[in-house]
C-alpha cells in the first residue's frame, strides 16, 4: 500500500495534490488538536517500540518526556530564548562568557549588509531549536534568500511540533552574533554538559558539527570515554556516531564544569553548551529536553543507568 501511495504522490498530479492535502490535515491535527500527552506518548512508542511509563519513569528518556509535560516555569521560557537568556547568564556568572552580540531586531527587513559587521558572524532566531546562518563574507550572500528564510522561521512556533512548553510564549526576534572561529578558520568543538539536579553528570562533544563528518563523543567529568552513545539524526539520515579518535581534554574543563553547575541550580535537568576558543570559554545555550527524550541511548541499559541519577521534581506549571 505504501509503495502505491508513494507512486501516486510522486508520479501523478492528482495523487500528489490529494495526498499533499491529507498530509497537511494530518500535520494540522498533530500540531494543533492532538492532546500533548497523547502526542508525546505515541511518539515515544513509535521510537522505542514500547509504551512509556509516566507514572514511574525510570529511563533518562522517559524522565525527559515527564519533564516536558510537568516542569514548566517562566524561567524555562526565558532561558530557552536565545536573546533573553543573555540576562540570565549575566546575573548567574558574568557577561564575559557571552558571545559578542552585533545586532538584534524584530524586523526581518533590518537584516541587510549596512546593519551588519564586516567580520564573520552568525544569524539566529531566538525562539527555535537548531543552527543559524553562517556568514563569513557578507558581500557573497544572497540577502533576499536570507530574509526569506528568516521570515519563515519567525512565523514558526517550535512548541507545536515538539510540545516543549518553554518555546510557546517566546516573542520571536533575530540576533546576529560574532562567529567564533579557531586560528585555522574552523568552527570550535561544542562541549555540552548534561547536569542532573545541579551537578554535572555527562559531557557531550560535537565534532565538526557543520560538516558531513559530524561525530559525537561522550565523556564523564574526569574526561574518560563513556561506553554508550546517544546519537541525533542529521542531514540525509546520518547519525552523530562517536569518533574512533579521542578528543583532547579542554584546558578549561574544570571552569566549564563549575560554571555549568552554577547555571543548572534552578533546573532538574539541563544541558549547558559551551565553546572553548583557544582556552577562552563562551556560553552557547541552555537545552532542557535533549532530543525531546526520543533518541535511544545504546546499549539500552545505560538509558536506565543514567535515568537513576536524575531525581524528578514536584510537578510545576505556568499554564
Amino acid at each position: 500500500m505504501k509503495s502505491i501511495l508513494k507512486y501516486l504522490y510522486k508520479k501523478t498530479i492528482i495523487g500528489n495534490y490529494i495526498i499533499s492535502k491529507l498530509l497537511d490535515l494530518n500535520e494540522f491535527y498533530l500540531c494543533y488538536i492532538k492532546p500533548e500527552k497523547k502526542y508525546l506518548t505515541d511518539k515515544f512508542e513509535r521510537n522505542f517500540g514500547r509504551k512509556i511509563d509516566l507514572n514511574n519513569p525510570k529511563t533518562l528518556n522517559e524522565k525527559i518526556v515527564w519533564l516536558i509535560l510537568n516542569d514548566r516555569t517562566p524561567l524555562h521560557t526565558q532561558c530557552a530564548d536565545k536573546f533573553a537568556v543573555r540576562d540570565y547568564i549575566k546575573s548567574k556568572i558574568s557577561e564575559e562568557y557571552l558571545v559578542p552580540l552585533h545586532f538584534q531586531t524584530y524586523n526581518v527587513n533590518d537584516i541587510e549588509p549596512n546593519n551588519l559587521p564586516n567580520d564573520p558572524f552568525i544569524i539566529k532566531t531566538n525562539h527555535d531549536s537548531g543552527g543559524g546562518i553562517i556568514v563569513k563574507n557578507k558581500n557573497s550572500i544572497d540577502w533576499v534568500e536570507v530574509r526569506k528564510n528568516l521570515k519563515a522561521r519567525m512565523k514558526h512556533n517550535y512548541y507545536y511540533k515538539s510540545k516543549e512548553w518553554q518555546y510557546k510564549n517566546i516573542k520571536p526576534c533575530i540576533i546576529v552574533e560574532k562567529l567564533l572561529l579557531t586560528k585555522t578558520g574552523d568552527i570550535p568543538f561544542d562541549y555540552k554538559i548534561h547536569c542532573f539536579n545541579g551537578k554535572a553528570n555527562m559531557i557531550q562533544v560535537d565534532i565538526d558539527r557543520n560538516s558531513n563528518n559530524h561525530y559525537r563523543n561522550w565523556y564523564n567529568t574526569k574526561w574518560e570515554r563513556e561506553p554508550y552513545k546517544w546519537t541525533s539524526i542529521k542531514d540525509a539520515g546520518k547519525t552523530t556516531e562517536p569518533s574512533k579518535e579521542d578528543v583532547e581534554k579542554p584546558k578549561s574543563l574544570d571552569e566549564m564544569l563549575e560554571l555549568s553547575e552554577k547555571l543548572s541550580q534552578d533546573f532538574a535537568y539541563v544541558r549547558v553548551d559551551w565553546y572553548d576558543l583557544e582556552g577562552k570559554l563562551y556560553f552557547g545555550e541552555l537545552t532542557f529536553h535533549h532530543d525531546g527524550g526520543n533518541r535511544a541511548i545504546l546499549p539500552e541499559k545505560y538509558d536506565e543507568i543514567l535515568g537513576q541519577k536524575l531525581v524528578l521534581p514536584m510537578k510545576t506549571s505556568s499554564l
